[in-house]
């Protein structure tokens, strides 16, 4: 079978790892990443109705299995999320008035029992158990003859899903067939028989085969710790892929199985970037998008919804929080992507748990435990401010919430390296620590703006000269400490792989981003002097000033972010990227289309390029090139920044015909040393993994 692995010595999947010219992490290096980087409650008892049921003083018999499904199971099975889905809560309220719309005929005695049909006096009795909707060790998916129900609702969780599931049981769940048939119709090869699963195209029914599905999820866990785990190093490699007990050697183990959330998880993510055929069949689709995947994501979520993973502090439920949220749709606007919603999550787990405080970490015995505690707190911490500067929203935690600091992370286990390769250098491990230590120091700054930009007075009254002497000089102090060291280099040296290559450029980006935040709330909401007039007369030449420095620092952020981006996507990068360069490739590239750029065209292209795992990505590729066009027809974009805003052909940044060979980034004046980038310059290989 051509996607089968040799998952005893770990090999990496064929369809990604042994495509040549693409560079990706071995599992030591995966195993040294975590190294570095280093229940839920009984159900309580319910009574017999549920609330809407005794709202409607609906009384609720003990019926047969059927109509069972349609009144106590959706108590017992979708409680948890019929707020949080407007379709079950129609088939809440469906199966709870049934009395206001059905006949007396149907209506059956209230003492009628299951055990007896026949006879309307007598009382269920104390021993008879309600037949679970799926055996109690499933040896087969649920039948597609109830596709009329969502799969929470069909599948139904009595008993439930919990933290002692096996694995296995787990995939039932997640490979059961899509709850409703595509829109887009696939033409069949002749003689395909028709399965519950062609939704998903014509190599998915094998789905339906359990040492397949096994093999499949398998594939997706190589692609998720050969990509993803990369950017977001939160597990353990070897711990997960010996706890999944999916592999046919493996020996039964008393460790608890993985929980069913985490797997789904890292399943989705999987689905993003693996090219296994069935996938690739299931993308043959106008617009290229995998429904498999899509279907996935929300099943993760929902997976994890219904096990609490939201409400419940755990260190487990941090780990999926913060991996379910850069796993979503990146729309803010999207109304099913509940947008910050995981990371919140995640951030209030953490400080519930303590882990913010110096003596809990240090109470922590178990060294993989409190590795993988700190490195969660610190990308929480770190998303939190960032994510509240890209979405102008006031960040969670503030700098007084925690006193633990970045030097406690673990040497790394020389158990753990490559025995083969050479260990890293106390200079890399360094790096490794001094990488954290800028980007903290970067999300102090952007905390700070976001107190001050997202308030409700800086809406009305503008931004004060202050804050914005504060947060330029604070912007500009960072470019000077950090810049040189976490950044892209002026030259490169030698091939880069595709950790290096993302890792660098994204923090490159980060830092000329926040220039284009800052241009962009002063050009929506103005200098509060120059709004209101006082002591305008007095500052206005040092408002002036001031106005131009950040609209030269954001047009060159944009420049520089424009040229990263189209190496990047020049590499086939950006379809392997977790959404590490997505807004920052959406805010440069909005701000050169706003000024009429043609560099523009660089962050399309990697936007383009995203869509292959964020579908959101194309719709703003699209709308990006029609703000673009609206702009060189002579359409104004800006308002308060308008009149300090370069024009078309101001910089010293050439645009090439090419789109990705630009050199971004012209000689400051403010005494910084300038770090030219350019396509041409460095040495990656270009990958034909895509056939390019």
């Amino acid at each position: 079978m051509q996607h089968d692995i040799h998952y005893q010595n770990h090999g990496p999947p064929p369809n990604v790892a042994q495509q040549q010219g693409l560079v990706l992490p071995t599992p030591s290096m995966q195993n040294q990443m975590h190294e570095l980087a280093k229940t839920l409650p009984p159900p309580r008892k319910q009574n017999t109705a549920c609330d809407a049921c005794r709202s409607r003083k609906v009384k609720l018999s003990a019926l047969s299995i059927e109509e069972l499904s349609l009144h106590v199971r959706l108590f017992y099975d979708i409680r948890f999320i019929s707020g949080a889905h407007p379709a079950n809560r129609h088939f809440v309220q469906q199966a709870t008035s049934e009395k206001k719309r059905g006949s007396a005929v149907s209506r059956r005695p209230r003492n009628l029992s299951t055990a007896s049909s026949s006879s309307n006096n007598t009382s269920p009795p104390a021993t008879v158990k309600y037949a679970s909707p799926i055996p109690e060790t499933p040896s087969t998916p649920p039948t597609a003859g109830q596709t009329h129900l969502p799969l929470m609702v069909r599948y139904g969780f009595c008993p439930p899903l919990t933290l002692s599931t096996p694995t296995r049981d787990v995939l039932y769940f997640v490979f059961a067939p899509p709850d409703q048939p595509s829109t887009e119709s696939f033409v069949f090869p002749p003689g395909h028989v028709h399965s519950p699963y062609d939704a998903w195209g014509e190599l998915a029914s094998k789905l339906e085969d359990e040492k397949f599905r096994s093999e499949f999820a398998l594939d997706l866990v190589e692609v998720f710790f050969q990509i993803v785990h990369t950017r977001l190093p939160l597990l353990n490699p070897e711990q997960f892929r010996s706890r999944l007990q999916l592999q046919p050697t493996a020996v039964p183990s008393t460790t608890p199985p993985l929980h069913p959330a985490l797997v789904a998880t890292v399943l989705a993510w999987g689905t993003k970037f693996s090219e296994h055929p069935l996938l690739v069949a299931d993308r043959r689709r106008p617009g290229g998008q995998s429904l498999l995947a899509k279907t996935l994501i929300d099943r993760a979520r929902d997976l994890a919804e219904a096990l609490k993973v939201h409400r419940v502090p755990s260190s487990d439920h941090v780990v999926i929080s913060l991996l379910i949220e850069p796993l979503q749709n990146q729309n803010p606007d999207d109304p099913n992507g509940f947008h910050g919603f995981w990371l919140t999550s995640a951030t209030r787990h953490l400080l519930d748990l303590g882990i913010n405080h110096k003596s809990v970490m240090a109470n922590i015995q178990d060294p993989e435990s409190r590795g993988t505690m700190i490195f969660a707190w610190w990308m929480t911490c770190i998303s939190d401010a960032y994510a509240s500067a890209y979405y102008r929203r006031k960040p969670v935690l503030d700098d007084d919430d925690y006193d633990i600091d970045f030097y406690t992370v673990d040497p790394v286990n020389p158990d753990m390296l490559d025995s083969q390769g050479p260990a890293p250098s106390p200079r890399e491990q360094l790096e490794f620590l001094g990488y954290y230590r800028a980007a903290h120091s970067l999300a102090r700054t952007a905390r700070q703006m976001s107190r001050q930009l997202w308030r409700p007075a800086t809406d009305s009254d503008g931004v004060s000269f202050d804050s914005l002497c504060t947060f330029a000089n604070a912007l500009t102090e960072w470019r000077d400490e950090f810049l040189n060291l976490v950044g892209v280099p002026s030259n490169f040296e030698g091939e880069w792989d595709f950790v290096s290559a993302v890792s660098s450029c994204a923090s490159d980006a980060t830092y000329h981003v926040m220039w284009i935040i800052l241009f962009n709330a002063i050009d929506d909401f103005g200098v509060k002097e120059q709004n209101t007039g006082i002591n305008l007369s007095h500052n206005q030449p040092e408002i002036d000033a001031a106005k131009r420095k950040v609209a030269d620092e954001a047009l060159h952020g944009a420049l520089r972010i424009a040229g990263l981006a189209g190496v990047l996507t020049s590499n086939g990068y950006l379809r392997l990227d977790p959404a590490v360069m997505h807004i920052s490739c959406i805010l440069a590239g909005t701000l050169l289309a706003r000024l009429g750029r043609p560099e523009v065209t660089n962050c399309i292209a990697g936007l383009k390029q995203y869509s292959y795992a964020y579908e959101e990505a194309g719709d703003q590729a699209n709308e990006m090139s029609r703000l673009f066009n609206r702009v060189r027809m002579g359409e104004q974009e800006l308002n308060h920044m308008a009149s300090v805003a370069p024009r078309v052909g101001s910089s010293s940044s050439p645009h090439s015909p090419h789109g990705h060979a630009m050199v971004v980034d012209d000689h400051r004046t403010n005494g910084s040393s300038s770090h030219n980038f350019s396509a041409t310059a460095g040495s990656f290989s270009k990958p034909s993994i895509y056939g390019q």
